[in-house]
């Protein structure tokens, strides 16, 4: 079972141009402006700006997706600085992220009926899974430390 990752970006949900570059960055590890602007214009039919996908870089910034490097001087000696953008949670931990969110959701309407309507349209398989998943949460708790409470004489 993987757990949740130790950095949660601030907003999960994202656009779709959010998405593609993030995409992109994860296929990569790590890329520039450029190299994102390139890749997205590798398609005929798109038109999009250098400046446009840096104002979404910096928005997946904002959202705790991203985070950037500097990388030095930019082509020909400009004075700008080239930066790397690196994802701050990696594609696998973005899925359990997403299934924890999707999870919190569900049980927070709240509705005994409604929950035991789902659990009663599982499957045998899907049962199974679910009887692995609290045998893993029970194991887990078990192993966890309790915290250490201080004692006053």
């Amino acid at each position: 079972m993987a757990p949740l990752p130790r950095h949660r970006p601030h907003q999960l949900s994202l656009g779709p141009l959010e998405r593609e570059i993030l995409e992109i960055i994860w296929a990569q590890g790590s890329a520039t402006v450029r190299e994102i602007h390139d890749q997205i214009l590798a398609d005929p039919d798109r038109d999009l700006s250098q400046a446009s996908v840096a104002t979404v870089l910096q928005r997946l910034v904002k959202k705790g997706w991203l985070q950037r490097q500097s990388q030095g001087k930019g082509e020909e000696g400009r004075a700008r600085s080239v930066y790397l953008w690196q994802p701050r949670v990696s594609q696998d931990e973005a899925r359990v992220l997403a299934a924890h969110d999707q999870l919190k959701q569900f049980l927070a309407l709240g509705q005994p009926d409604l929950v035991a309507s789902f659990a009663d349209s599982l499957d045998r398989a899907d049962l199974e899974q679910l009887e692995e998943i609290a045998a893993r949460l029970r194991h887990l708790r078990q192993t966890q430390t309790p915290p250490q409470t201080s004692q006053e004489d």
